[in-house]
């Protein structure tokens, strides 16, 4: 079996059950040469294998990945601070790419050429059985600077769908267009498609029988299951999620079968590792999903995603014999996700740096039906214009991590306690 074939006659081959044993061998070629690889050419990885007394040569499974330490989130960051843009991980010239995307960080993302395999928003779209002739999809996720917006429009554009790229926001426009261009097909996060269905209640239509939606592909917001049944059930809207992260691309994605999301083999090695022994878990054991890029081009090698999940490995009677992430539970580390972006402790310490006023704070994250909420607490001195700072505040965070406040409490000074965190979650109690 040839790594470099088309990415859907490999998929073809590894389809079937009894070629559970050829797909490890296959990705244990793949990955014992891209170590290898990275190891010649790419000078962090080099001095990480080095430092840790691992040479390139002891790589040869998957299992053997547990003798390299993780690359994390912070890592990165440092690395391209120290490097920039890419940190020393990319093996071609910035200019031969084909895009390059910021995430918060900031992290410099790769935009991969184009390739003679389909993506894997193309294969996830196929493997749920969407994507008809004739659809319309419209695209909601951002186009600004990050890879969401146009790594889906590639992906439609590939498989001859006509894309409607409107972005985040404008919810009644976007209500509109949905009606008038009869659009078939929605990508974006699932808590702004209840939106407009909500307001689009509100304005006197009937979605179900007004609108000719009928899929919708999301990923990035944890309550997607929570709103899977309304939307199938008040709706006739079928949902298909999918798993990834700006720094490596789409990572997993669930079939027609929607029992977990399939790992995504032609892209990348996927563990899921124990927190605390940084060794691989077994199935169904929670721990942090840990990325390996099968790419040469930026050869990332056992990258901490920060993102807690767990895995199922029996086959799924869709026929791939791929494990499966069930869910993202959690995460791990200084950072959240809150609506479908990272917010790092670093990005709420610069926001918060300009204000002398302000001595301590705290981001609190709930959910408001199927939304997410941010909520800062701040603690001041008295007789402040909380107003005026408030203002001050919201055009700050918005400017640093790019995510509007929703609310801000001031507290007064010694409330919040030296060791409190600077994160609390309370979307998932």
């Amino acid at each position: 079996m040839k790594a470099e074939e088309n990415g859907q006659l490999v998929y073809a081959e590894l389809k079937d059950n009894i070629h559970k044993d050829k797909r490890e061998e296959w990705l244990s070629q793949r990955l014992a040469d891209i170590v290898k690889y990275a190891y010649e050419n790419v000078a962090p990885v080099k001095d990480k294998l080095d430092k840790a007394g691992v040479s390139p040569c002891e790589i040869r499974r998957i299992k053997d990945l547990s003798k390299i330490p993780l690359t994390t989130k912070d890592e990165l960051v440092g690395l391209q601070r120290a490097r920039p843009p890419f940190g020393g991980l990319l093996t071609v010239p910035v200019n031969t790419l084909r895009r390059v995307y910021i995430s918060p960080g900031p992290i410099y993302d790769v935009g991969f050429g184009k390739s003679d395999r389909p993506s894997a928003l193309a294969r996830h779209i196929m493997a749920a059985g969407f994507a008809k002739p004739g659809d319309i999809v419209i695209v909601t996720a951002s186009y600004h600077m990050v890879p969401a917006g146009l790594a889906i429009t590639d992906a439609l554009d590939e498989l001859g769908i006509t894309v409607v790229p409107t972005g985040v926001g404008q919810t009644e426009l976007q209500i509109q267009i949905m009606h008038e261009l009869k659009v078939t097909g929605y990508c974006g996060f699932p808590s702004f498609l209840m939106n407009m269905i909500k307001r689009a209640e509100e304005m006197g239509y009937d979605f179900r029988r007004d609108f000719s939606l009928r899929w919708a592909i999301s990923g990035g917001e944890r309550h997607i299951q929570a709103l899977r049944e309304p939307f199938a059930r008040d709706y006739s809207i079928e949902v298909s999620q999918n798993y990834g992260t700006a720094d490596a691309g789409i990572l997993a994605y669930e079939c027609t079968e929607k029992n977990g999301m399939h790992y995504n083999d032609d892209d990348a090695i996927i563990e899921v590792v124990n927190p605390d022994t940084k060794q691989q878990c077994s199935p169904l054991e929670e721990g942090e999903v840990v990325v390996t890029l099968l790419n040469k081009i930026y050869p990332l090698i056992r990258f901490g995603t920060g993102d807690l999940s767990l895995y199922k490995d029996e086959p799924c009677p869709c026929g791939r014999t791929s494990p499966r992430l069930i869910a993202i539970t959690g995460m791990i580390g200084d950072h959240v996700r809150a609506k479908g972006m990272f917010i790092h402790a670093r990005e709420l310490d610069e926001a918060m740096a300009g204000f002398s006023e302000i001595s301590k704070y705290q981001m609190v994250l709930s959910l408001h039906g199927h939304k997410d909420i941010i909520d800062l607490k701040l603690e001041t001195k008295q007789g402040i214009k909380q107003e005026l700072l408030s203002d001050a505040v919201r055009r700050k965070c918005k400017e640093v991590f790019r995510l509007s406040v929703d609310k801000i409490d001031f507290v007064p000074e010694g409330t919040l306690p030296d060791s409190s965190k600077k994160f609390v979650d309370n979307r998932w109690k």
